[in-house]
This record gives structure tokens, sequence and C-alpha cells, in this order.
């Protein structure tokens, strides 16, 4: 298995540690403060054996943290290391500077990724003689246990760079998108901030309780969710999928959103990507996999009492 470099041994840090670690990875943890790189490793010895206890570990907590090892400098850490994951605090000078440093000591095929959730690759590593080699990999807090990943590539980034990223991501049980142009905030970020803008705005003018409206999406939409995204939820949601939501449903919700009509072009498009993963025969057998998903996710709350209730 390559070796992995982690540089930042904090909350991301540390979780990464796990992820890489988890899939067999010999795993070197940097942090330029000592006391926080041992605070965290025995925080990763907790968190492994909690892993542990809820089934999701295939190996002891014992041979897993074997292969994480602290390293003392940078150099060190990026000895022999196929892959780097960047964690340090979230200023772009301090970013430039590590990744400058980096890019100087690593051997030449070593990816070098970051972490970073609001600074694109073409700001960190431009000018860097290896920016072809640099890549934001922005992970979901905490990644051992929330898989998604966006790897958003530099326009210089080479695609050898954006699939070996997607791959070792993919084979250490990570689910990685590819962001095809920079765009501030990334994927993720600007879908959670579209929906925390409005629900900010429906509590700011009184229209529902902020429990209400956490209600709308931990009992509601939430549900639908934690197994399909929106896309497939709408395609699911008419019996002619997504152009017949659109028809039925696409006006009203374009005029309550503010936005401009749905075209027909991006309709047909989006059509076109759905009907590749799923045919519109099948639209009936994936709503009936989404109802017993349902009847599974409710029934696991009922056994472990959430969501929880007042009182």
């Amino acid at each position: 298995m390559e070796r992995i470099a982690i540089v930042g041994a904090g909350l991301i840090g540390r979780s990464w540690a796990i992820v890489f670690a988890r899939a067999g990875h010999d795993v070197a943890l940097h942090d330029a403060d000592t006391g926080v790189l041992s605070h965290n490793l025995a925080v990763i010895d907790e968190s492994l054996v909690d892993l542990e206890a809820a089934g999701l570990l295939d190996e002891s907590p014992a041979t897993i943290r074997k292969r994480i090892v602290g390293s003392g400098s940078v150099e060190d850490a990026l000895a022999g290391a196929a892959y780097v994951q960047e964690n340090i605090r979230e200023t772009l000078d301090a970013k430039r500077a590590m990744f400058a440093r980096m890019d100087a000591i690593a051997p030449p095929a070593t990816i070098l990724a970051s972490s970073t959730s609001t600074i694109p690759m073409s700001q960190i590593g431009e000018g860097l003689p290896g920016r072809g080699r640099c890549v934001v990999a922005h992970p979901v807090n905490p990644p051992h246990l929330v898989p998604l990943v966006e790897i958003a590539p530099a326009p210089w980034t080479s695609a050898e760079t954006v699939e070996r990223t997607r791959s070792l991501l993919e084979a250490a049980g990570q689910v990685p998108i590819v962001v095809k142009k920079e765009i501030q905030g990334f994927i993720l970020n600007r879908l959670q901030a579209a929906l925390l803008a409005e629900a900010m705005r429906l509590f700011e003018s009184g229209y529902a309780s902020a429990d209400d409206i956490d209600k709308c999406v931990r009992s509601g939409l939430g549900l639908r969710w934690s197994f399909m995204g929106p896309f497939e939820t709408i395609d699911l949601n008419a019996p002619g999928g997504v152009l017949d939501y659109a028809g039925r449903y696409g006006p009203l919700l374009c005029e309550i959103a503010g936005s401009p009509r749905w075209s027909d072009a991006t309709l047909e498009a989006l059509e076109t990507e759905r009907r590749e993963i799923l045919s519109a025969e099948d639209l009936g057998k994936r709503a009936a996999w989404r109802d017993r998903q349902l009847m599974a996710l409710l029934a696991h709350q009922r056994e472990t009492g959430s969501p929880p209730k007042r009182g």
C-alpha cells in the first residue's frame, strides 16, 4: 500500500489519518505543535475504539493504530509518500508557504492535496514548479465518518493527478466527486449555504420556529437525502422522471426560489444523465427501493430513540 502523509494533526488531520490507516496505508501524521500531535494521537486511539464498538472496523484498533506514526518534521512525513493531505490553518499565506515547501521536498510523483474548504487551488499553487500535482481534496468533517470528498483541481492540475486522487480516495472508502470548474465554496458548501440562507429567512420573518424548521429537514427532506440527492429525488417524485417533474412543479419552485426558469437545454442534459444511471423502465423499481430504505431508516430511528423528543 502507498504511504500517506498528513500535514496538520487537528480535527480534520486526525480523521484523515484514520481514513487511510483503516484502508491499510502507513500514515505519517505531522503537526508543527508537538502537543497538538500527541493529543490527537490519543484522540485517534479513542476514535478507533468507538468505531470498533459500532462495527465499522474490519481489523482491530491496535492493528490500524500501528500504521499511524507521529512525524516530527514535514520532511520526515513526506519522505516516500505517494500522497499528502494538508490540513493547516485556513489562510492563503499559510497554505501557499506550506505548498511551496512541500513542492520543494516531496518526490516528483507525490500528489499534494489540501483540505481547504474556501481557497481555490489556483491561488494556493500558482507559480509552483509542480503545480500540476496540486489539488484540493475537501472533506466533510469528520471524513472518517462522512465519506464525501470534493476533488477541485486548478486549471493546470493534471488529469492524472485528479484520477489518481479519485482512485486513492475511492479505494480508501471515501466518496469523491470532481468539481469541473473552480467555484467559491465548491459544491457541498454552496448547497448547504442555499438551504441555510432560506432557513434563516423563514425564521427571521417569523414563519416557523427554529425547531420546526429543523424538523422539516430532520423528519422530511433529510430522510430521503440520507441516501439520495436532489436530482434522484425529483426523478422518482413524478411517474415520468425528471422532465415530468419539471413540467409539474418547476415553474412554482423557480418562483419560490426567485430563480430563472429551468431551461430546456438544462433539463434535457439532466434527463440524459439520469437515464444513463437509471432507465425510464426502472423508475418504479427504484421508487420501491427508496421506500424500503425509508422503512429501514425509520425502523432504526425507532430502535435508537431518534430523533430526540422534547421534555
